[in-house]
């Protein structure tokens, strides 16, 4: 009974000893996984055994049950132990927890850490149901969707608070996919929001598809807002490169670039310097990069407020027909006076919208349809126009379902708006009346220092400028060469001068310094005669009958080397020719000279025919003021080889004068001489 009793005794007592050791009074370790606890097929992976109190031995188990067991290397005396699977499997995936034990004693396990191995396919999508912008304090609703027959979804957040939802996986009959619903939130600005989706079976939940592309929650927070803009331009070609710029605070670590069309959204650590700028570059601008962008900004202190709305339209979708743009009453506009500009296609575009430089000039109309032309329309009224409406206009046309996606523009239309300040003048070097082939220069000139000249020809679209050039006298002068004349130069041209500091320009010089006529274009050829005689008296009357055997509806006469402009007169019926009769009264010998006439048709206002032979005319008389003078010198536009005729003709009469009284004097010693010799002959 005593040896019993004493042996009883002996074993509580051992069993007293040993029972911690199993139990465990020892902290327990914690278990930690690198490099993620979520991992694909043959990556490695390594399990760290972490304790405080130095161990002899560590204990990985798997799913309850012992999978590894580490001795502490006395080398490395850390108080941890690492278990290491170089390529894990989809058998490696499980719930894992590990032990430690002292030479007497044991700890407990350490919390579960599931590992998870993901499989190659069947990738899942995962999207914002409206939009990933989310306000502070609220809620998103992401959809995570695959085509795979998979039990479960899960949502899954990166960050140090490892958010982690699971749904059963529901069919939709329409889209013939199953998918599952999370509710994210509340939403919180002080940390980013990147969200990803599994799927899995039931019978495997630790073997999970690859992950869904991430979707980042962007935080409408309180912070500065970023500034965005577009460079070249945020009106873009089809295929070109551009960049969108973001730039916020110099803290900003991160940039978001959202596209509220597509729903897509791009981000970028490298930042630019200086300024700290975010940069978003498309090497080649598509139709997908069209939409409503707003850029968005990280830091340490969270997450600012969105940027303005930057509206980015991609040009040259739509090539069905041209665009054609024109001004109206003209391309020039006095300052305060009203004009339109009037966009057109055949093509049927929704509307039509007029850029200036690149930029939007008004807000688009409606377009309307005009079936005497069978093209569609719209009417852009400017006015009172001021100087900032000079410049190049363009119009575009676009679909209302698709208001970023524009045509082809249209052809650049210049615009310039004329003020007040001192016209200069334009004159010809070649005359008014130019055979075809000839080449014309125009000269604009001023006596105010202008930097730059435009011209204009009346009724046409084109507007050339020059810059000025600077005369050792004061004045600024530009020439405008057109080339060879040809049946498009014949028309009216006014110039303007302008400074470089402003847009406004001066006045229109005067337009009858420049009416360019162009003969031969018409097949006739007109006669002239004088009445009542080629040679005349001052003060008399003359009449120049310019006929033609063939219809003509004005008769123009031109007086060679003048500079006033051809005379024009409607031309009459008379015993079946046509006629014209330019009667001049009181004529001076100023009129005296050469005389052609020409025939021209109403619709060819610049057109002429080929000239009458030419009709001399010859008054005599004293010189006194007349209709027509002589022709007028190129404007005083001095150069370096300055005109000395002043000089000369004051040398010329200076020797005039002596040559008289040289000759008085000769005269006198003859006279002298000659009473001489009959004195010597008595």
């Amino acid at each position: 009974m005593s040896c019993t009793f004493t042996a009883r005794l002996c074993l509580g007592l051992t069993l007293s000893l040993w029972i911690p050791v199993l139990t465990g009074s020892l902290p327990k370790p914690i278990l930690r996984v690198q490099p993620d606890s979520v991992v694909s097929r043959w990556t490695k992976v390594t399990f760290l055994c972490e304790e405080t109190i130095g161990a002899n031995e560590y204990r990985l188990y798997k799913d309850g049950k012992l999978y590894k067991t580490v001795t502490k290397n006395k080398q490395k005396p850390a108080n941890k132990a690492e278990f290491s699977f170089s390529n894990v499997d989809l058998s490696n995936a499980g719930q894992y927890e590990c032990s430690y034990s002292t030479q007497y004693k044991s700890s407990g396990y350490s919390d579960l850490l599931e590992l998870v191995v993901t499989e190659d396919y069947w990738t899942p999508s995962l999207s914002a149901q409206a939009s990933p912008v989310v306000t502070s304090g609220g809620y998103v609703t992401l959809q995570c969707e695959s085509s795979q027959s998979y039990h479960r979804f899960i949502l899954t957040v990166e960050g140090p608070q490892n958010l982690i939802w699971r749904q059963d996986s529901q069919y939709n009959y329409s889209t013939r996919k199953y998918h599952a619903l999370f509710s994210v939130g509340p939403v919180t600005p002080n940390q980013r929001w990147i969200c990803r989706c599994y799927s899995y079976d039931r019978n495997r939940p630790y073997v999970w598809s690859p992950p869904s592309e991430s979707v980042e929650l962007l935080v409408s927070g309180n912070l500065q807002k970023p500034t965005i803009k577009a460079e070249p331009s945020s009106v873009i070609t089809s295929e070109r490169a551009m960049t969108i710029w973001c730039q916020g605070n110099l803290d900003a670590e991160v940039y978001f670039l959202h596209n509220e069309k597509s729903q897509k959204t791009e981000s970028t650590q490298t930042l630019q310097q200086p300024g700290n700028k975010g940069k978003f570059f498309i090497p080649s601008v598509t139709q997908q990069h069209a939409g409503q962008y707003r850029c968005y900004c990280y830091s340490s202190a969270g997450w600012s407020e969105p940027s303005d709305t930057l509206e980015l339209v991609v040009t040259g979708i739509y090539e069905h027909y041209e665009l054609r743009l024109s001004a109206l009453p003209s391309t020039v506009v006095t300052a305060g006076g009203n004009m339109t500009l009037h966009c057109a296609s055949h093509s049927h575009y929704d509307k039509f919208i007029l850029m200036k430089e690149d930029k939007k000039f008004t807000n688009s109309l409606d377009t309307v349809y005009i079936s005497s032309s069978r093209q569609y329309q719209a009417l852009f009224i400017i006015g009172p126009t001021t100087p900032t409406h000079t410049g190049t206009f363009r119009c575009y046309g676009y679909y209302k379902n698709a208001p970023q996606l524009w045509s082809v523009p249209s052809d650049l239309q210049q615009i310039l708006i004329s003020g007040l300040s001192k016209k200069p003048s334009l004159l010809t070097h070649q005359g008014h009346i130019l055979d075809p082939g000839m080449t014309l220069t125009l000269q604009c000139f001023s006596d105010i220092n202008y930097d730059r000249f435009a011209l204009h020809k009346v009724g046409g679209a084109d507007i050339m400028q020059h810059s000025s050039q600077q005369t050792d006298t004061g004045f600024s002068m530009a020439n405008f060469t057109l080339g060879y004349v040809s049946s498009s130069t014949g028309g009216q041209y006014r110039c303007y001068g302008a400074h470089n500091l402003s847009s406004e320009w001066s006045a229109s010089s005067d337009p009858v310094d420049v009416l360019i006529l162009i003969p031969g274009q018409l097949p006739i050829t007109p006669s002239l005669l004088v009445k009542p005689n080629h040679t005349v008296h001052s003060g008399e009357t003359v009449s120049l009958l310019c006929w033609s055997m063939d219809p003509v509806e004005t008769f123009i006469l031109s007086k060679e080397g003048s500079a006033q402009q051809p005379l024009r007169l409607k031309s009459k019926s008379h015993d079946q020719q046509s006629q014209a009769e330019f009667s001049m009264s009181a004529v001076t010998s100023h009129l005296s000279g050469t005389y052609r006439c020409y025939g021209a048709q109403d619709s060819s206002f610049y057109l002429l025919s080929s000239a009458s032979s030419p009709v001399e005319l010859t008054v005599s008389g004293t010189i006194e003021s007349s209709t027509w003078s002589p022709k007028r010198p190129i404007p005083p536009i001095p150069t370096e080889n300055q005109d000395h005729t002043t000089e000369n003709l004051i040398r010329m009469g200076m020797a005039v004068v002596v040559l008289i009284v040289l000759s008085i004097l000769a005269t006198e010693a003859w006279r002298s001489h000659r009473q001489t010799h009959p004195a010597a002959g008595n």
